[in-house]
């Protein structure tokens, strides 16, 4: 199997997802559009919620100790944050779904811009922050087959449907960051040659969760929490459970 097809058969399915949701969404009336972005953001608390129980992972536990493994999530998320926003990440995401917006869609309004730039900047994140994106790359690179990612296409192509319908092309757009971060995991794994360990990979989960959450509370517009400035946080992870675990 071709390396690198699984990431681009994700891109397939998001635009094809999203073009399918604008099509649905010009004919629902905006309480209908609200509601579907509620019912994605609960389904994305619940995806969020099974993946940060991986921080209870006894594998996890038995590397670090019993004690360390929430520690280790809480200083991801404060070394990764601090990192994120000294950075500017969130800021530099936004500015890149407004530059977007204004090559594919020029002369809209501000609301319509607005609505484009956050549906670029929730649905990167949710489809490139959850455990099947870094093991799904990581394996195509690694020549173990695309399987995992060809599983996270069908999952994203129907989320772009629903995330299309409400924030319209902006979702489409959202391709681009899949291309670029499932595609640059995949060119890791091919250098890398192994794969995380268990314990580094329940970390990594478990901390993926945590944004899952954020992503969940911007969806339901309960709290504007920047995730993008929590994405390091994602590569502190594991590195913590290795400094940890070599203390042991």
């Amino acid at each position: 199997m071709i390396t690198g097809i699984g990431t681009l058969t994700n891109v397939a399915t998001v635009l094809l997802g999203a073009g399918l949701g604008v099509l649905l969404g010009h004919r629902l009336p905006e309480r209908t559009r609200d509601v579907v972005t509620d019912a994605l953001g609960l389904v994305t608390l619940l995806i969020a919620g099974t993946s940060a129980w991986s921080v209870l992972d006894p594998v996890l536990a038995d590397a670090v100790g019993s004690s360390a493994p929430m520690l280790i999530v809480l200083g991801s998320l404060l070394i990764g944050g601090i990192a994120g926003s000294l950075l500017r990440l969130e800021t530099r995401v936004e500015s890149l779904g407004g530059w977007l917006q204004r090559r594919l869609a020029s002369g809209a309004s501000s609301a319509e811009r607005h609505r484009f730039v956050e549906g670029f900047v929730a649905s990167s994140l949710l489809f490139c922050t959850g455990p099947l994106t870094i093991l799904g790359s990581l394996s195509d690179g690694l020549g173990n087959g695309a399987d995992q990612l060809f599983l996270k296409a069908t999952l994203d192509g129907f989320a772009a449907i629903a995330f299309a319908a409400s924030f319209g092309w902006g979702v489409a757009a959202s391709a681009l960051t899949v291309l670029v971060i499932q595609g640059g995991l995949t060119i890791v794994g091919v250098v890398l040659g192994d794969v995380l360990p268990d314990a580094h990979l329940a970390a990594l989960t478990a901390t993926g969760g945590l944004l899952l959450v954020g992503v969940a509370l911007r969806l339901l517009r309960i709290r504007e929490i920047p995730v993008a400035d929590l994405l390091p946080a994602l590569l502190v992870a594991p590195l913590l459970v290795a400094l940890v675990g070599a203390l042991q």
